[in-house]
């Protein structure tokens, strides 16, 4: 791609019609649905060119890429502030939890459509492949941050992989809540209430010498689902 190229998507003009395009594109998702929506669709709702939506976005998968992109990005502050001035761990990864929710919430319906592209790392819109890395990098950071302010006595061999082990325990929830049909999800608060209860208490109960060889036997179940990953 030419410098000319380059500088020709920045202009502000140009900016406006990639958001243009993305913002038909998440309403036309969240009311068609992922996969009946077209590029064509897209194009047309948003007044421009095949050719140009093109452009701008490869495929539907550069846009949904994008969102989780600005979901991560847009994530950071909220996070940061909810944890300022917490100690207790089950407090701060609950507003991990909590932040993370708020934000999916408005295009719940749409994220569950996508939610089958999840088991298999080699689709790019998994969030164990290649091409997410940085945003699940970016949320396991999230993870890492809130063990690394708490109060928490984290045994040394466990305290690394712990905020990859705790990032799989957020897309469980997820995955929970974009089905859960209660009013208002309730039953993921509720699960959110006791499974983080009990998660914290194990790790309590972690760092007994006499779990020494079940924590590593854990950990090993971890490097295994970090080698899937990559």
């Amino acid at each position: 791609m030419t410098h000319t190229t380059l500088k020709s998507r920045n202009t502000p003009r140009a900016e406006d019609t990639r958001r243009k395009i993305y913002e038909t594109a998440m309403e036309l998702f969240r009311e068609k649905g992922f996969e009946p929506t077209t590029m064509r669709d897209i194009a047309a709702k948003a007044g421009v060119a095949l050719g140009g939506a093109y452009y701008y976005y490869s495929s539907k998968d550069a846009i949904v890429l994008a969102f989780y992109r600005e979901m991560q990005e847009r994530s950071n502050r909220p996070v940061l502030e909810a944890l300022a001035g917490r100690k207790k761990l089950h407090e701060r990864i609950r507003c991990v939890l909590d932040k993370r929710l708020e934000l999916l919430a408005p295009n719940r319906k749409f994220c569950a459509a996508l939610f089958r592209h999840a088991p298999d790392g080699a689709d790019p819109l998994s969030p164990f492949s290649d091409d997410t890395r940085l945003i699940r990098e970016a949320a396991i950071e999230h993870m890492r941050i809130a063990v690394e302010g708490s109060d928490a006595k984290v045994p040394s061999d466990l305290k690394p992989r712990l905020p990859y082990l705790l990032w799989l325990y957020q897309m469980a929830l997820i995955m929970f809540w974009l089905y859960d049909r209660s009013p208002n999800q309730e039953h993921t608060q509720r699960l959110m209430d006791k499974s983080l209860g009990l998660l914290v208490n194990l790790l309590r109960l972690s760092a007994l010498p006499l779990t020494k060889p079940l924590r590593k036997a854990v950990l090993e179940l971890v490097e295994t689902t970090e080698r899937v990953a990559d």
